[in-house]
């Protein structure tokens, strides 16, 4: 499970007294549980670690467009490790082109006829990707994909 690998890398860190790994770490590890805890369960399944992770990252990703702002290159530097540790325990994403095809094949079975069927569209592909794609990303194909019908 992808909860015990986090907890397992996390101890490794702190006995390899790596205090930049440990800290993100451990502050993921806190995330979810936190979300174990607002939805009284016992452990998170795979798919609910991974929406706690991509929203972790995204708030980084904020957070480096705010720090480049700010001209605070450090801190900027701090997240993006943070991000490319939790991209880690992501499934590998798929290519565009694989993607291109999951929409193709979801405008079909939906038989979507314009932009007004996106919402369809994007929930077809989404059960077919399950974390293995950006939501904008999709989002941008779909709409693309709909555009030219």
């Amino acid at each position: 499970m992808l909860e015990e690998r986090i907890n397992k890398d996390y101890i490794e860190a702190m006995k390899a007294r790596d205090q930049v790994r440990s800290a993100a770490l451990s502050y993921l590890r806190a995330m979810i549980k936190q979300v174990k805890v607002d939805s009284r369960l016992e452990s998170l399944d795979d798919a609910g670690v991974i929406v706690v992770i991509k929203k972790q990252i995204k708030q980084r990703q904020d957070s480096i467009e705010q720090f480049e702002k700010g001209a605070r290159a450090d801190l900027a530097a701090k997240e993006k490790f943070e991000i490319d540790l939790m991209k880690a325990y992501l499934p590998q994403e798929m290519s565009e082109a694989e993607l291109k095809s999951v929409v193709a094949l979801a405008v079909v079975e939906s038989g979507a006829v314009s932009v007004k069927d996106m919402g369809n569209v994007i929930k077809l592909v989404r059960e077919k990707v399950v974390g293995r794609a950006d939501g904008k990303l999709v989002s941008d194909l779909v709409r693309e994909k709909l555009s030219a019908l």
